[in-house]
């Protein structure tokens, strides 16, 4: 539970961040207010503990946002089971009740879904509204519309495929937030070599990774027995004309750019500026894989056979500045869904910040594409579920009935911390907006920013069905799982024998 109270402070729209500073050397410190992330980098002792920081971590994996909230509902949950243990209910019932109260939610929220996916305006609203939602607790709430426009397009470029690998984000710490864009074709983070050309149009690109530095004997573990210094002049001359032969094969693909991953020492680079070729050299591994997937071309390292390597093609090469780096601009790849996000920050704290709280908004986002479906968000859905929880706790006779009231105490919790977080008097709050959704078909949720209750309709704070399912079962599914637990035992260390 005290795990659920770390992370409390950082839900909702007005929820805090923290700073991590790690006890490594160096001490870096992250300042962040992604859930995941928080827990990731504790250092827990408790096994018990570690179950909530791994239903976390997959919460991360599998819908990229709602972290925090799967963390807060399991310890509510566990602290409800804790009273209920104490009233002497065996921990199997409670698990029994919480078992059709998660069901029960689960159906609740299926009834109110909305789903657009047809009106293209309105589903791209939707989206808009959901990316809003995910960005308001993060850094980047002061210019929410403007990422979230960001984000809606590059996901929307991905035609509904969830592979995040061909976006990708780019930090250069200068400027302002408000200085990010959106850029649609692949940015490689290297110059230019020298004297090559600085634009390329309609180039036909091939992705290599290999070696282009033998033009020097390697006198380190070669034996080379010579009576004169013109035979070693001779070999310089062999490795050389081998250099420019295996480069002679290379401009035989009809390429006009060329991109290693190791480096190009500067007598093939020589040769390829002479060919009016652009060569870029160590261009990262992540650079390389991704320029191939998005440009379409293999990665080669042999270059005997030419029409068996698939070249990559884009319209435009040329160099960019952003800030005070050049870059390297592919525009007009042919993977079309292909996009680079480049984040201007203050600092790289708040860059790094930044990217994960994006990389949230594009889970999100990209899950929410494959299944259109949205719901309102504010706790709302919590209390729409905590509603029909309870009714369910009503007409189930015996002992059950406390764990599936408790279940329904527990959903309550979230939208009192969202107002906690905001300084509100959340008791007062929770009492109104549970008469509201008395009421049939209520839109009510919590406005933290009028401080009251609001229209979440109106307002238009909406969330994905999928994370908030996904948010409901595994909290559920991890109360269980520490419910099952009446001790826990430290196995004792293997004595090593004495090899005598």
């Amino acid at each position: 539970m005290a795990i659920a109270d770390l992370v409390k402070t950082t839900l909702g729209p007005k929820g805090m961040d923290k700073i991590l500073q790690s006890t490594g050397r160096g001490r870096s410190v992250t300042v962040t207010n992604d859930g995941a992330t928080i827990l990731k980098s504790l250092h827990i002792d408790n096994p018990a503990a570690k179950v909530l920081v791994d239903i976390s971590k997959v919460q991360d994996d599998e819908v990229g946002d709602g972290t925090t909230s799967v963390v807060v509902l399991a310890g509510e949950l566990l602290r409800e089971a804790e009273k209920l243990v104490n009233m002497k209910i065996h921990p199997m019932t409670i698990i029994a009740g919480y078992r059709m109260a998660a069901e029960c939610a689960r159906n609740a929220l299926l009834k109110r879904t909305m789903d657009n996916k047809d009106n293209t305006d309105k589903f791209r609203s939707d989206l808009m509204n959901i990316a809003m939602t995910t960005l308001s607790s993060k850094i980047l709430s002061q210019d929410k519309e403007y990422f979230a426009e960001l984000a809606v397009d590059a996901v929307l470029r991905l035609k509904g495929s969830t592979n995040l690998e061909s976006i990708q984000i780019l930090k250069k710490p200068g400027g302002s937030l408000k200085d990010s864009f959106l850029d649609e074709g692949f940015i490689l983070d290297k110059k230019i070599g020298l004297g090559q050309p600085k634009r390329i149009e309609n180039a036909n690109i091939l992705v290599a990774n290999t070696a282009m530095d033998t033009d020097k004997v390697k006198i380190y573990g070669a034996r080379v027995r010579v009576d004169s210094m013109a035979k070693v002049a001779d070999i310089e001359a062999a490795e050389k004309q081998k250099m420019r032969e295996k480069v002679q094969k290379i401009i035989g693909h009809g390429i006009n750019c060329f991109v290693n991953r190791q480096l190009i020492y500067n007598f093939p680079e020589e040769l390829f500026a002479d060919a009016g070729i652009l060569a870029v050299e160590h261009a990262d591994f992540e650079g390389i894989e991704r320029l191939a997937l998005v440009t379409g071309g293999d990665i080669a390292s042999t270059f005997d056979n030419p029409e068996s390597v698939k070249l990559g093609h884009c319209k435009l090469i040329e160099e960019i500045m952003i800030g005070e780096d050049r870059l390297i601009h592919f525009s007009g790849v042919a993977m079309g869904q292909a996009c680079t996000i480049v984040l201007r920050g203050a600092s790289e704290h708040v860059l790094d910040e930044a990217e994960r709280s994006l990389h949230d908004a594009l889970c999100v986002l990209s899950q929410t594409v494959t299944d259109t479906r949205v719901i309102y968000g504010g706790g709302w859905p919590e209390m729409v579920m905590s509603k029909e929880v309870d009714e369910l706790a009503r007409k189930t006779p015996g002992k059950k009935s406390h764990a599936i009231d408790a279940f329904s105490r527990a959903l309550q919790a979230i939208p009192t911390i969202i107002a906690d977080n905001a300084g509100l008097d959340s008791a007062e709050l929770i009492s109104q907006l549970r008469a509201e959704h008395h009421k049939v078909n209520s839109t009510a949720g919590i406005d933290v920013i009028s401080s009251g209750l609001g229209d979440m309709q109106k307002r238009g704070i909406c969330e994905a069905f999928k994370v908030k399912q996904a948010i409901v079962l595994s909290a559920t599914e991890a109360a269980e799982m520490i419910l099952r637990v009446d001790e826990i035992i430290t196995c004792a260390p293997r004595r090593r024998e004495d090899r005598m």
